[in-house]
């Protein structure tokens, strides 16, 4: 996962280079808006790959442990990632 997040993550950012490039020529707005919109859908693509991660590993060798503790601060951790995550949308 890690290197299909990396991956990913390179082609966003030459996504980004390439609309810096498209302001500079001062191209269509609404195909910069448009492009912008394309970089945007994608790093969300990589949030929810890293959050399931984060469930799939994180929280559930948490809750797998038995240690109460460390699956309720995981469980919250969580909670609060998807808070934070809910808001910038």
């Amino acid at each position: 996962m890690k290197t299909t997040n990396l991956h990913r993550l390179r082609r966003i950012e030459g996504q980004v280079r390439g609309i810096e490039k498209m302001v500079d020529e001062d191209r269509y707005c609404i195909d910069i808006l448009t492009q912008i919109g394309a970089v945007s859908t994608a790093l969300e693509a990589v949030a929810f790959k890293i959050l399931d991660g984060h469930v799939n590993h994180c929280v559930a060798g948490a809750i797998a442990s038995g240690d109460e503790q460390a699956a309720a601060a995981k469980s919250k951790e969580l909670l609060e990632a998807v808070h934070r995550f809910a808001k910038t949308r």
